[in-house]
């Protein structure tokens, strides 16, 4: 979800303009990837890198995300949508602590899609974090994936990304799901988050759908 700050400063708006902008365009990506039947959308917040920015910023983006957690609870619980976060939370307010763990054990029981918000997150951090619990041990992938989970606080073991889609013009994973995106498809937008819509996302559907997927292997011959 990247270009909130430059779609504010590019109309002369004070950057957390442009992450209040970037909420609603949540709200309609969420409601969207419902709507596609998406089994699962990861939307990346905040990482922990992130903490470098000013302080008037960040704690403006934590306060925002506090509101719409309270907020937007009721409309995914409606949709059948479970919301997760993932990432640290020892550096989170109490306050925005208390909203994350309402909000997932509101939705605890939703099944219609996983929502999973990263917030104070890090790939790296995290595969560093199950690395060391499972020191001294030779875990198997899946083995690794379900404590790369239980390190990021997710409700389910870290699953396959199949589609990743960046906004904002930049080309990079910038530590996103690192393990979960061996395999993934990547498709870079030069269109701001704020702006990104509903015909955005079924666009890209359409476009990974369109893609050959081969994991390694080799395209089956043709007939």
């Amino acid at each position: 979800m990247d270009g909130n700050g430059r779609w504010a400063q590019a109309r002369g708006w004070p950057r957390l303009a442009g992450h209040e902008a970037g909420a609603e365009a949540v709200r309609r990506t969420v409601e969207a990837a419902r709507k596609l039947e998406i089994g699962a959308l990861t939307l990346y917040a905040f990482s922990s890198d992130n903490w470098r920015r000013p302080a008037e910023e960040t704690s403006g983006l934590m306060r925002l995300f506090e509101s719409h957690l309270e907020s937007q609870t009721d409309r995914c619980l409606n949709h059948g949508i479970r919301i997760n976060v993932v990432g640290r939370r020892d550096r989170l307010n109490p306050a925005l602590t208390a909203a994350i763990e309402a909000a997932e054990k509101a939705t605890a029981h939703c099944r219609g899609m996983d929502l999973r918000i990263a917030v104070d997150y890090s790939a790296r951090d995290a595969i560093v974090d199950a690395a060391r619990q499972i020191h001294g041990t030779t875990p198997s992938r899946e083995q690794f994936a379900e404590k790369l989970a239980e390190v990021s606080h997710s409700r389910a073991p870290a699953r396959d990304v199949d589609l990743l889609i960046r906004t904002g013009g930049e080309q990079r994973l910038s530590d996103f799901l690192l393990w979960e995106c061996a395999y993934a498809e990547l498709l870079f937008l030069p269109k701001m988050w704020p702006d990104f819509s509903a015909q955005d996302l079924e666009d890209a559907t359409r476009e990974f759908q369109s893609r050959e997927r081969r994991f390694g292997g080799l395209a089956p011959a043709a007939a």
